[in-house]
């Protein structure tokens, strides 16, 4: 009975921390993207020159983005072209990417979460790595779907205005199916408690 005690005292002090620890991480690394994209972004709060021209990791993650589903787009038939932020599909689309696109909150997310759950580096990293890359793969074929389906259904333009809650909810969804097999196999019988 003792032990019994003793054993939920531990596995509730080990829930406790790993929910602050979520809390946390996710806020810092939320908030210090935002704080870096006003950084980054001319006419941002903090704007800086240097920084803008030499670090824009943002820039380069729209560009990973918005190039690939241009490939996909002309996949399909479409002509596209595309800038640092834009996509479009000649007698179709108009499709800006901007900050909210990047899937960068569900990517914070996620590595506040691999920080914060007690498991294994070498567990955690392969999370990190199959969460990132499916978020990735998901907002690519995000933008190219909405450039070939707005291309095809042209009378739909001005009707398609949810599809950033809609992605949301099927990355996280996504990304709760893959925690919960993730967490499923690394707690086994012993539970978060250790």
């Amino acid at each position: 009975m003792e032990q019994t005690v003793e054993n939920k005292k531990k596995a509730n002090k080990t829930a406790i921390l790993f929910v602050v620890k979520l809390l946390f991480f996710y806020f810092l690394f939320s908030q210090g993207n935002r704080f870096m994209n006003s950084v980054m972004s001319e006419g941002g709060r903090f704007y800086n020159a240097f920084i803008a021209n030499n670090l824009d990791y943002i820039q380069g993650l729209k560009t990973t983005l918005i190039v690939p589903a241009v490939w996909i787009i002309k996949l399909f038939g479409f002509y596209a072209i595309h800038n640092e932020m834009d996509v479009m599909v000649v007698d179709g689309p108009y499709l800006r990417v901007n900050y909210d696109c990047l899937g960068i909150g569900v990517m914070c997310f996620l590595v506040a979460f691999v920080i914060a759950f007690p498991a294994k580096l070498r567990a955690k990293y392969k999370l990190l790595l199959t969460g990132i890359v499916m978020i990735y793969i998901l907002n690519v074929l995000r933008i190219a779907g909405l450039g070939v389906l707005l291309g095809f259904f042209k009378s739909q333009r001005n009707n398609f205005t949810y599809h950033h809650e809609i992605f949301n909810i099927i990355v996280y969804i996504c990304i709760f199916i893959l925690l919960y097999v993730w967490i499923k196999k690394n707690t086994g019988e012993r539970g978060l408690g250790g």
